[in-house]
């Protein structure tokens, strides 16, 4: 595919939850945009699908927002990078209503905030995704349902075809079930 990152923002937008696996693999036990899972935050259908049919989990369990370092402040009350998703700022509160698939109940967001230089094709995907709708923040998870984040192209299909995700963003790739 051409445009991997524009597709799959565009597929966020029309509400799908996709799986991305793009280069190696994070370190540490979060998806951190290579190995995720994807959904539009601006809504709560999102992250309710995601609890139900992917995650297999209490629908109480917050999701994290992935957004450009240059644009959280704008969102989120912080002051400086969160790249590894280790903070739970409050979302400032014009925000909340924009993106409640990620306001966890108290009003905070354990953010990551994504560097173009660190990550180039996620923070394509959440710079297309922003030009779309207005809100360059998307939704994302580990990918993986019950078993560890997935580590291999073939980890990935496994999760792909085994889940209920709309489609997979593995590589410039995009797979879709029929």
């Amino acid at each position: 595919m051409e445009n991997i990152a524009a597709c799959a923002a565009q597929m966020l937008a029309d509400g799908r939850l996709i799986g991305w696996f793009q280069g190696g693999s994070e370190l540490g036990p979060r998806a951190l945009g290579n190995r995720s899972i994807l959904a539009d935050p601006r809504g709560t259908a999102g992250r309710d699908a995601l609890n139900d049919r992917i995650k297999h989990r209490e629908p109480f369990r917050p999701f994290a927002p992935a957004v450009l370092a240059a644009d959280a402040s704008r969102w989120f009350d912080l002051d400086g990078p969160s790249p590894f998703m280790l903070l739970a700022p409050a979302v400032r509160y014009g925000a909340r209503s924009r993106i409640p698939g990620v306001v966890h109940v108290d009003g905070t967001a354990r953010v990551q905030t994504v560097d173009p230089a660190a990550s180039p094709r996620f923070a394509a995907l959440i710079e297309n995704f922003g030009v779309l709708t207005g809100v360059p923040v998307v939704l994302n998870t580990s990918f993986n349902d019950r078993e560890p984040i997935v580590e291999t192209p073939a980890d990935a299909l496994a999760t792909f075809q085994a889940s209920d995700l709309d489609a997979l963003c593995l590589g410039e790739y995009l797979v879709e079930k029929l």
